[in-house]
């Protein structure tokens, strides 16, 4: 094990290092790529669970609740395709797994002990099936939303990877999955609710969700999970299992001639994403006050990675920033522009591939290499 002397731990720069210019371990170049990620989540915290809470109405809060939702999920998609090449366009599902087991554990308990949710009687005979019945308990629904997509990606994952899927023959398998859950929740209308999906929930873990407080509780909770997350991601992509994702992205057979098997690489990353997108939905259901199988189908999933295309798939903030200003794209555009607002975000998201085909973050670099470099005198 090497010891770092404190001699070697003050030592000033070599004379040949500082003429060629490398920056010091304690400059602020240096410092801002080691640590300049943590610092964009601490602007981010510091934007969402200080200023809008104090800056926006109840309405704007429970919108912004809603965008970071979507970004949570975001965040890890940007793991699963930024860093490990995997375009997962069925997120769809683990978002649905997540906000339907939250909604299940709402309706029980708005319904009250012993009763059974209002649709149940409108659709059906009034029985409730036995798998309903765990979703009673506030801890199962929580160990449910983490667990259910955990294994149910890690069964599909599995499947897939090891056979060497990818590329577009995985994006069109994941999206199909979607197609098929979407279509699964629409069919099973006495169980989930069918095209209506859930809603009408009235209290949120015994809290009454109509209490502004409770909604704003709410907020700061979702807020508060995609700060936590981001800083995992961070993490993670200064970690050796990092390291080895981008390089399986990048020369998977020279990973594979290493010793490494991809699969295993990429299906961590495929599970951490459904259970980011799971817990993203999971926090959805409350505050949107309702999930249908339109919030989980493919047009769904393709706005998810388009949020994430547009920040930026490759960087930290890039993903949950994208699916942000997605989400806030909708709701001005359609507020001022009811009936075109869908044109103009195509035609957002054509310019953004086009000029700036890695994102809004990339917009950094390109401007470091417009600008003129300055010039070390020697």
């Amino acid at each position: 094990m090497t010891v770092t002397t404190v001699a070697e731990a003050t030592a000033v720069p070599d004379a040949n290092e500082v003429a060629a210019g490398a920056p010091s371990r304690f400059s602020p170049s240096r410092l801002f790529s080691d640590y300049g990620g943590l610092i964009g989540i601490a602007v981010l915290a510091v934007v969402l669970l200080v200023w809008a809470p104090s800056s926006l109405s109840t309405f704007r809060l429970g919108n912004l609740g809603k965008y970071c939702t979507w970004a949570i999920a975001g965040v890890g998609i940007g793991l699963a395709w930024g860093r490990g090449g995997m375009l997962v366009m069925g997120q769809g599902v683990f978002f649905g797994l997540g906000s339907y087991a939250m909604a299940m554990h709402l309706k029980l308990e708005s319904a009250g002990a012993g009763n059974v949710p209002d649709f149940m009687v409108l659709y059906g005979d009034g029985t409730m099936p036995r798998w309903w019945e765990p979703f009673r308990s506030g801890p199962f629904t929580l160990f449910a939303i983490v667990a259910l997509p955990a294994v149910v990606s890690f069964l599909l994952g599995y499947a897939i990877l090891k056979r060497r899927v990818k590329g577009a023959y995985f994006a069109i398998l994941t999206q199909a999955l979607t197609v098929a859950f979407a279509t699964l929740l629409i069919a099973t209308i006495k169980q989930t609710g069918g095209f209506n999906g859930l809603n009408t929930f009235s209290t949120f873990f015994g809290q009454n969700l109509y209490d502004p407080d409770v909604k704003k509780d709410l907020y700061l909770i979702t807020a508060g999970l995609l700060i936590l997350f981001l800083v995992v991601v961070w993490q993670l992509y200064r970690s050796r299992y990092g390291e080895l994702l981008v390089a399986t992205r990048d020369a998977e057979e020279r990973i594979r001639f290493l010793g490494y098997d991809p699969a295993n690489i990429k299906l961590v990353a495929f599970v951490v994403a459904a259970v980011m997108a799971s817990v993203g939905g999971a926090m959805f259901a409350p505050i949107a006050g309702i999930i249908s199988p339109s919030n989980v189908d493919a047009t769904a999933s393709i706005m998810l990675v388009a949020g994430v295309a547009l920040g930026g798939r490759a960087s930290l903030l890039g993903p949950a920033l994208g699916a942000i200003a997605v989400g806030f794209g909708q709701s001005s555009l359609s507020e001022q522009f009811p009936t075109q607002w869908t044109y103009f975000q195509g035609a957002l998201f054509i310019v953004v591939v086009l000029l700036l085909p890695g994102g809004i973050t990339s917009l950094s670099s390109r401007l470091k290499a417009v600008l003129p470099r300055r010039k070390v005198a020697v």
